[in-house]
């Protein structure tokens, strides 16, 4: 076993201690390590890289690739209005998109969660704080179920103003891409990033052959818990993925810059070309979160998102100066992105790569 593999088994093993069933994949120098430990639920098999797993909001990195391809194809424009996207989505009802302060929300503004929309749809909060422990929080939100909300919401922020993490805004771009494309948001998922990279098993819906490598959630507690269906809005945290599917993201992420003519690199290098100051040591870039740690931890760049569904934890991160990643997927509620984090500084600290 080369170094980076026992470093991955490592961490992989850690999290088998406190989780179900964990995946861990290190990407440096060139080379990929994925290792799986505990098990995939109650009598199942060791998880390994082609274990499907939730991904929860590490979708939100998908729904913004697949916003800087079509704005690269000039089917949609990063700071067209939301509503002239939405336009005829209810079957040629208006839809109602608020504003504030005469700024209307773009896409641009729902990718890098600064339309000062709430975290979740009108609704939503309130059957959260009852019932916390429901099993599919999102299961009701068709579009016309959100849409209405919409209408209603008042704005937190004037759009463009202020960084808040909104859950609705990701599920409405990804609904707006879809409407505007004319298909279903796992089909243009597939169109746009899944087919171009070679990725799959990243979807939305399971068939049969990949429900048979489904891993099963489970709370922290270790009890099972049923998996997420985001209706109308999957674009906020609907697909599931494999970590050789992750990997195989995160090296065309590492690789953008150094391989142009790739097949996605101009869509990567316009996500990452977008930058909104969150605070003074992080940013959001179209679907990516990213700060640079402090010169006494290294003054490593770390760009990442995190994600969870009732059963799952997901981390994925990369530092494209040090050529290094990381995918972490969790089969429980258990946070996993203290692992993923200490195992990116690892690489960044032994095993970087700047020719």
């Amino acid at each position: 076993m080369n170094e980076l593999a026992r470093v991955v088994q490592q961490t992989v093993d850690r999290l088998a201690d406190r989780h179900v069933g964990a995946v861990v994949a290190g990407l440096a120098a060139g080379d990929t390590e994925i290792r799986g430990a505990g098990r995939t639920g109650p009598g199942g098999s060791t998880p390994g890289p082609d274990t499907v797993f939730e991904i929860g909001s590490v979708t939100k990195v998908f729904t913004s690739l697949v916003l800087a391809r079509l704005a690269l194809d000039d089917a949609v424009r990063l700071d067209e209005p939301l509503a002239e996207v939405l336009a005829d989505a209810r079957g040629g009802s208006r839809v109602v998109v608020p504003g504030r302060g005469g700024r209307p929300i773009t896409l641009r503004h729902l990718a890098t969660h600064t339309a000062g929309l709430p975290r979740l749809p009108r609704g939503m909060l309130s059957k959260a704080l009852l019932r916390p422990n429901d099993p599919d929080p999102y299961a009701g939100c068709t579009a016309e179920y959100v849409l209405d909300g919409l209408a209603r919401t008042r704005l937190r922020a004037a759009p463009g103003h202020s960084f808040r993490y909104s859950n609705l805004g990701a599920g409405l771009l990804g609904l707006a891409l879809a409407h505007r494309a004319g298909t279903g948001y796992e089909e243009l998922v597939a169109r746009e990033v899944c087919e171009p990279l070679g990725l799959t098993d990243t979807h939305v819906r399971s068939d049969a052959e990949r429900s048979g490598r489904l891993a099963h959630g489970h709370t922290t507690g270790g009890r099972p818990v049923p998996y997420w269906d985001l209706a109308a809005v999957p674009g906020m945290g609907g697909l599931r993925s494999t970590a050789a599917d992750l990997a195989v993201l995160l090296r065309a992420q590492l690789t953008a810059e150094r391989e142009p003519d790739a097949p996605l690199a101009p869509a990567i290098t316009l996500t990452r070309e977008t930058r909104h100051r969150v605070n003074p040591f992080a940013w959001m870039h179209l679907g990516w979160l990213g700060h640079r740690l402090h010169s006494q931890q290294g003054g490593h760049l770390q760009i990442w998102h995190n994600g969870g569904t009732g059963g799952f934890r997901s981390f994925v991160a990369f530092d494209p100066e040090k050529q290094v990643g990381v995918v972490v997927l969790a089969n429980t509620r258990r946070s996993a992105d203290p692992a993923g984090t200490a195992l990116l500084r690892r690489l960044q600290q032994d095993f970087a790569t700047t020719g």
